[in-house]
């Protein structure tokens, strides 16, 4: 497999979850300001919509949408319970939280990182970004580990990415302590530290 990455974005999820599994993968990065692959292809022949993440198959199928990617890669790996079997307020729920995730969360983080937003549509950004973070730090308000319990999921790989964005941004997490706690028991697992060496960043 083929993972079409950028540094420290949403792909970043991806990556953590291949790792999870112990899956044979080739990294490559993209510059999505310039639609070029690190070896100068045009990334918008493998993803058309311009984003990251990518995931070409062994078969040459593409896959794009992080949170479909995710869901794959749990159902083609069970063993590793990343995700709830098919049927069931499991499996929903972790949808629901994907789908939080990239529509709400991810979105809200938007604007902090274009270039042109004004200053007050970064104001407005932060905002939003708290917002969405009491809602997440309700969640754990019943002592649980990860978002759908004690086990880790394919949604807690893309919460935690989003929620490092932070590190980006000046965003402190400590008014939400058990998000922030949260952050931290991700941030300690091998798959997460193995990937964020392989992209170049801190932990």
């Amino acid at each position: 497999m083929k993972l079409f990455y950028k540094t420290g974005a949403c792909s970043l999820a991806t990556h953590i979850v291949l790792r999870e599994v112990e899956a044979e993968f080739t990294l490559i990065q993209v510059d999505t300001e310039r639609q070029q692959t690190e070896f100068g292809a045009d990334y918008r022949t493998v993803n058309p919509k311009g984003y990251v993440p990518a995931l070409q198959l062994e078969s040459g199928v593409i896959l794009t949408e992080g949170a479909a990617i995710l869901q794959y890669i749990a159902d083609l790996n069970p063993a590793n319970q990343l995700s709830p079997a098919q049927a069931g307020i499991a499996r929903a729920r972790l949808q629901e939280y994907l789908n939080y995730v990239s529509s709400e969360l991810h979105k809200a983080f938007a604007p902090l990182f274009r270039g042109n937003a004004t200053a007050t549509q970064k104001d407005d950004a932060v905002k939003a970004v708290a917002a969405k973070f009491d809602y997440v730090e309700s969640l754990f308000a019943d002592g649980r580990s990860f978002l759908l319990g004690e086990n880790f999921s394919v949604a807690d790989a893309y919460l935690f990415v989003v929620v490092n964005w932070t590190n980006f941004t000046g965003i402190e997490l400590k008014p939400w302590p058990m998000l922030e706690a949260f952050f931290h028991r991700v941030l300690a697992r091998p798959s997460v530290r193995s990937a964020f060496a392989a992209e170049g960043l801190d932990t």
